[in-house]
């Protein structure tokens, strides 16, 4: 971790213990794990977070995604590559992302259960707040990718 300002990790231990905690939960999830990178990927351009968008975009390549439909991502609705339940986790990331525009209307939200059990949908929103936090700390504290 490269970064300009604070280093979070040591100048808050117990609060970075709480959201280990909430990654190793994460990290057991029902959810694909390239379902999740995606989600975290997504979430991270929207949010302008260098260090989470190239951490992320390299764990899902080292776990096979390809780079068409990384290099996709930010243009999934014009796309074919993605399917129902990916495109319905990415309406969810970019909803609960930009929260503060969308306010997560009843259709969205009707669409995104549609697609998921609510263990799922639980984990799922999960995931997007998590890495919206990290998103949070990235640009914050002027994270760069190394």
């Amino acid at each position: 971790m490269t970064s300009k300002r604070l280093n979070y990790y040591a100048a808050a231990p117990q609060a970075m213990k709480a959201m280990m905690g909430l990654e190793k939960a994460i990290s057991e999830s029902v959810l694909p794990l390239a379902l999740r990178e995606l989600v975290r990927i997504r979430a991270s351009q929207i949010n302008g977070c260098a260090y989470c968008v190239d951490m992320h975009t390299a764990d899902a390549v080292n776990q096979g995604e390809t780079l068409r439909r990384l290099a996709a991502l930010s243009t999934w609705k014009e796309t074919p590559f993605f399917n129902q339940q990916e495109r319905a986790a990415l309406l969810w990331t970019e909803t609960l992302t930009l929260v503060a525009t969308t306010h997560a209307p009843d259709d969205i939200y009707e669409e995104v259960a549609a697609a998921f059990n609510d263990q799922e949908l639980a984990e799922l929103t999960f995931v997007i707040a998590t890495i919206n936090a990290w998103n949070r700390f990235g640009v914050g504290f002027a994270m760069q990718p190394e």
